[in-house]
Protein backbone atom coordinates (compact mmCIF):
# COMPACT_ATOMS: atom_id res chain seq x y z
CA UNK A 1 0.00 0.00 0.00
CA UNK A 2 1.39 3.37 -0.93
CA UNK A 3 1.73 6.15 1.58
CA UNK A 4 0.78 9.79 1.11
CA UNK A 5 3.67 12.19 0.57
CA UNK A 6 2.15 14.64 3.07
CA UNK A 7 -0.75 14.81 5.52
CA UNK A 8 -2.53 17.79 7.06
CA UNK A 9 -4.92 17.43 9.96
CA UNK A 10 -7.30 19.90 11.56
CA UNK A 11 -9.35 18.37 14.32
CA UNK A 12 -10.97 15.19 13.04
CA UNK A 13 -10.47 16.19 9.38
CA UNK A 14 -7.40 14.85 7.62
CA UNK A 15 -6.14 15.65 4.12
CA UNK A 16 -3.55 13.51 2.33
CA UNK A 17 -1.44 14.43 -0.71
CA UNK A 18 -0.72 11.49 -3.02
CA UNK A 19 1.82 11.18 -5.80
CA UNK A 20 0.59 9.34 -8.88
CA UNK A 21 2.13 8.28 -12.15
CA UNK A 22 0.29 8.63 -15.45
CA UNK A 23 0.30 6.17 -18.33
CA UNK A 24 3.17 8.01 -20.00
CA UNK A 25 5.25 8.13 -16.83
CA UNK A 26 4.35 11.71 -15.92
CA UNK A 27 3.89 12.47 -12.22
CA UNK A 28 0.87 14.26 -10.82
CA UNK A 29 -0.62 14.78 -7.38
CA UNK A 30 -4.08 14.18 -5.97
CA UNK A 31 -5.60 15.12 -2.64
CA UNK A 32 -8.01 13.10 -0.53
CA UNK A 33 -9.75 13.96 2.71
CA UNK A 34 -11.71 12.18 5.37
CA UNK A 35 -13.13 12.73 8.81
CA UNK A 36 -12.33 10.27 11.58
CA UNK A 37 -14.85 9.47 14.29
CA UNK A 38 -15.72 6.75 16.78
CA UNK A 39 -18.93 4.80 16.27
CA UNK A 40 -21.31 3.58 18.99
CA UNK A 41 -19.02 0.58 19.60
CA UNK A 42 -16.06 2.92 20.21
CA UNK A 43 -14.38 1.82 16.95
CA UNK A 44 -12.64 4.31 14.65
CA UNK A 45 -14.38 4.96 11.33
CA UNK A 46 -13.83 7.29 8.37
CA UNK A 47 -16.32 9.38 6.46
CA UNK A 48 -16.25 11.86 3.60
CA UNK A 49 -19.39 13.55 4.94
CA UNK A 50 -18.98 16.73 6.93
CA UNK A 51 -21.11 18.41 9.57
CA UNK A 52 -21.44 22.19 9.53
CA UNK A 53 -18.64 22.65 12.07
CA UNK A 54 -16.30 20.39 10.06
CA UNK A 55 -16.44 22.54 6.91
CA UNK A 56 -14.00 25.26 8.08
CA UNK A 57 -11.59 22.55 9.23
CA UNK A 58 -11.77 20.85 5.83
CA UNK A 59 -11.24 24.18 4.05
CA UNK A 60 -8.16 24.92 6.16
CA UNK A 61 -6.64 21.47 5.67
CA UNK A 62 -7.32 21.60 1.91
CA UNK A 63 -5.80 25.09 1.76
CA UNK A 64 -2.64 23.77 3.44
CA UNK A 65 -2.45 20.95 0.88
CA UNK A 66 -2.85 23.46 -1.95
CA UNK A 67 -0.12 25.69 -0.52
CA UNK A 68 2.16 22.69 -0.11
CA UNK A 69 1.74 21.69 -3.76
CA UNK A 70 1.63 25.17 -5.28
CA UNK A 71 4.66 26.58 -3.46
CA UNK A 72 6.99 23.58 -3.64
CA UNK A 73 9.52 23.06 -6.38
CA UNK A 74 9.29 19.64 -8.10
CA UNK A 75 12.68 18.64 -6.67
CA UNK A 76 11.47 19.34 -3.12
CA UNK A 77 8.39 17.19 -3.64
CA UNK A 78 10.53 14.30 -4.88
CA UNK A 79 12.96 14.51 -1.95
CA UNK A 80 10.11 14.65 0.58
CA UNK A 81 8.57 11.56 -1.02
CA UNK A 82 11.84 9.68 -0.52
CA UNK A 83 11.97 10.82 3.12
CA UNK A 84 8.38 9.62 3.69
CA UNK A 85 9.32 6.20 2.27
CA UNK A 86 12.38 5.97 4.51
CA UNK A 87 10.36 6.79 7.63
CA UNK A 88 7.59 4.29 6.82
Amino acid sequence: MSLPVKKFGVGAVQVAVWENEGKEGNQFYTVSFDKRYKDKNDEWKSSSSLKLNDIPKAVLALQKAYEYLALKEPEQLASEKELAKALA
